[in-house]
C-alpha cells in the first residue's frame, strides 16, 4: 500500500461505516478469534478484492436455493473441480440438489 508522507508522518486514508452494535461486537469476538482487529480483517477484505478483481466471494439470495446450487457447482468447476463424465456431473448435481430439499426440510 503506498503511503504519502507529510512532515516525516505516514498519512492514510480512513474508512468509516456505520453498523449496528450487535453486528461490531460479533465481528470484533469473530476477528479477536483470528488473531486480528476488525480494522485488519477490514483491510485483508479490501486486498483481497483488488487482488480478485472484485468481491472476493460469492454473493447468494439465501431465498433461492436452488440457485446456489448450481452456482456450487459452478464454482467448484471455476476452481479446477472435474465433472469426469456425464455420469458424475450428473451424480454431482443430483445430490447437491438433494442436500438443498433436505436442508429446506
Amino acid at each position: 500500500m503506498a503511503l504519502q508522507i507529510f512532515c516525516g508522518v505516514y498519512i492514510m486514508a480512513t474508512i468509516q461505516v456505520r453498523i449496528d452494535d450487535s453486528t461490531k461486537a460479533a465481528a470484533d469476538s469473530l476477528f479477536a478469534s483470528l488473531g486480528m482487529d476488525t480494522s485488519t480483517a477490514v483491510r485483508v477484505f479490501l486486498s483481497a478484492a483488488l487482488d480478485f478483481g472484485g468481491i472476493p466471494f460469492t454473493l447468494i439470495n439465501s431465498n433461492h436455493n436452488d440457485d446456489r446450487i448450481l452456482l456450487d457447482a459452478i464454482n467448484y468447476r471455476k476452481a479446477g473441480g472435474e465433472f469426469l463424465t456425464a455420469e458424475l456431473s450428473s451424480e454431482y448435481l443430483h445430490n447437491a440438489f438433494k442436500k438443498g430439499c433436505e436442508h429446506g426440510k
